[in-house]
């Protein structure tokens, strides 16, 4: 009986009402949610519209779920989602009427590190703020906020409630590192050494500033460093300050690989039986190589997350990219992406009909040279540019461009016409994005394969009559994606497309981008960072080999397998495949992975012809049967054991 009850609970829905205080605009509009509303029409007040109200209020116990309203509402304010009711008894937080609410928190454990993965506004900051102390949770009740006996005794027999009742006495010191560095200059000023010295509670500051690579920039300004300067800066901060509780919130943003791979050491050397650290990162390759155990968000941005229980490492990630949590048989999202590896030895042809050619060239800037070999490029190619912050990769893209002249000594460039999407978007427009994408690309974003190839998977009609200076990280790299590929040109030359966007939009934005070059037949250069997306992305690399800042070395393009294995050659890492759905995960240092690639020679994938990478995700529909199942009985006999192949498409091979 009690089995029939728990089973009735789950099914009963329960609703979530969200009215955007953004867009809703009473006195803009003739309340239609109010008049179009059947529970009003039968005389009970679900939606309100008070005189001195800024916005209308929506009753959650008296809504019908009827969608009306949503529909009805001129300026889309209004989202009513079902939820199982069960969660409502999990609910930890929310901030008012018809606002963002959060069900359960993740749970740290003393001497390991908990890494978060999900979208961008499901709730990942507000769980941090939460768990430092700075957010008291108020269990749903924000009428009537709740006091800490009642939120204790709301924990019981939970291992959050000891977390809260050391942070209640004071006993645990939380540090964060924010999510926005380029904000740092804004706050805090003076030389990075002075600033450090002030800090330096534990007395490390000498070892974090080799393993951040921060010693030859002590003697500068806070205002005069670059993002991937104020990153390892902020990490540095952290790190030597003598704290219980380490939080950092995007470590990577910024960072190239190698610095990437140097943080993510750094943060575990923090790791101490009584110290918790609890990292967000979007960056799948690194969270995999830096955590110990994972915790998913899932639920609709803006309007609810639901934090799960905590995973190994690669059941987490690998629970949100097939987007089904088995241990509350709950899907979040309607298709599974996976790393497919093709069962046929040759890959699908493309007709190239154009092949430019660019010459040698050189360019000194101050006492940094760039020495560009001469290459060549096709149409309906991407070449993605592989190298360490500070080896030119932007410099090159603005040489190609037109924007920087090489020296005299060097040849002309083709004249082509040109699309760049810089690193760093400051938005100058004070219009709405609507009137922003109508005054640059007119005829592109009214399009009907343009709105479905690239806007409708960018989710641009959502953010379409908010004003550009008012919009987020994430969101402005969006708007910035579709402007670049919206203009016409031969070739579109994108800088870091990923830098502020969660994991699942960096997985829609590569392939955005891969669909839009191919179809519309165009050459792409990019620069990314981010090893998943950038495996995925390239046809052919590019690899800057010298000293970062000093003097550099751009290589004519290459296949992708040579130009990966060269540049994980100078980085010194090994990456083995995902046995389910085929990821690259970086071998952690001094592992078995590591010590077996060293034993054993170092093989290209041009070794296994039969099992090539063909670098696309591909979609498993819910209703199938497990898309890890099938994709295992499709796996090559050469690939039967797991254990002892270390090989991802273009990666190097650890194992025989």
């Amino acid at each position: 009986m009690s089995r029939n009850r728990a089973a009735e609970e789950t099914d009963k829905q329960t609703r979530i009402a969200i009215v955007s205080s953004d867009k809703c605009k009473p006195k803009r509009c003739r309340q239609e949610c109010k008049k179009s509303c059947p529970v009003v029409r039968m005389g009970k007040l679900c939606i309100e519209v008070a005189m001195d109200s800024k916005i209308a209020t929506l009753s959650e116990e008296l809504c019908i779920g009827c969608g009306i309203c949503v529909k009805k509402c001129p300026f889309e304010a209004i989202t009513i989602i079902n939820v199982p009711s069960n969660l409502d008894k999990h609910t930890t937080h929310r901030y008012s009427k018809n606002s963002f609410k959060l069900h359960r928190l993740p749970i740290p454990r003393p001497g390991e590190v908990l890494g978060l993965v999900g979208q961008n506004g499901i709730g990942k900051s507000t769980a941090l703020k939460i768990l430092a102390g700075k957010l008291k949770p108020n269990l749903g009740r924000y009428s009537e906020p709740p006091d800490w006996t009642d939120i204790l005794a709301y924990f019981r027999g939970n291992e959050l409630q000891n977390y809260f009742t050391k942070i209640l006495e004071d006993s645990l010191r939380a540090l964060i590192k924010p999510q926005y560095v380029d904000q740092i200059p804004k706050a805090i000023k003076g030389t990075v050494a002075f600033l450090l010295d002030k800090k330096d509670e534990r007395k490390n500051q000498t070892e974090i500033c080799d393993l951040l690579d921060l010693t030859h920039i002590r003697d500068r300004e806070i205002q005069a460093l670059s993002g991937g300067e104020l990153q390892r800066f902020a990490c540095a901060m952290v790190c030597i300050q003598d704290g219980d509780i380490f939080m950092f919130d995007e470590p990577s943003s910024y960072l190239d690989v190698k610095q990437r791979l140097n943080c993510a050491m750094t943060i575990r050397s923090l790791i101490h039986p009584d110290k918790f650290i609890i990292v967000v990162e979007h960056d799948l390759s690194v969270l995999d190589y830096l955590s110990d155990f994972i915790c998913c968000l899932y639920g609709v941005p803006g309007c609810y997350g639901v934090v799960t229980m905590p995973f190994s490492v690669r059941e987490g990630i690998n629970i949100f990219l097939d987007g089904y949590v088995h241990t509350e048989n709950m899907r979040f999202r309607t298709e599974s992406l996976t790393f497919k590896v093709s069962e046929s030895a040759s890959e699908e042809e493309i007709k190239r009909t154009c092949h430019y050619v660019y010459p040698s060239m050189k360019k000194r800037l101050g006492s940094f040279t760039l020495t560009v070999n001469d290459g060549q490029f096709s149409d309906s190619e991407i070449i993605v540019l592989l190298g360490e912050n500070g080896t030119g990769k932007t410099t090159f893209i603005r040489m190609l461009a037109g924007n920087l002249q090489p020296d005299e000594e060097s040849e002309e460039l083709p004249v082509l016409n040109i699309s760049y999407k810089p690193q760093k978007i400051s938005p100058k427009s004070q219009s709405t994005v609507r009137t922003l994408l109508h005054d640059k690309i007119r005829d592109a974003y009214i399009h009907p394969q343009f709105m479905a190839d690239v806007m409708k998977p960018l989710k641009i009609e959502e953010i379409m009559d908010q004003e550009v200076q008012n919009l987020s990280g994430g969101e402005l790299q969006r708007v910035a994606l579709v402007l670049c590929l919206g203009k016409p040109a031969d070739v579109y030359l994108i800088d870091e497309p990923s830098a502020y966007l969660d994991s699942e939009q960096r997985l829609i934005a590569a392939k955005v981008i891969k669909r839009y070059i191919l179809h519309a037949k165009k050459t792409g250069f990019v620069v990314e960072h981010d090893f998943i997306m950038a495996t995925y992305l390239a046809d052919r690399v590019i690899v800057f080999e010298g000293q970062p800042s000093v003097d550099t070395t751009a290589h004519t393009p290459q296949s992708l397998l040579n130009g990966m294995n060269r540049f994980l050659e100078l980085l010194e890492i090994t990456f083995r495949r995902d046995p389910n759905n085929f990821r690259p995960r970086i071998n952690k240092l001094n592992s078995v992975k590591v010590r077996e690639s060293k034993t054993a020679s170092f093989l290209h994938v041009s070794a296994y012809l039969n099992i090539p990478f063909s670098r696309m995700w591909s979609k498993s529909a819910p209703g199938s049967t497990s898309s890890t199942r099938n994709l295992k009985r499709k796996r090559h006999k050469s690939c039967a054991k797991p254990s002892r192949y270390a090989v991802v498409g273009p990666f190097r091979v650890s194992g025989g």
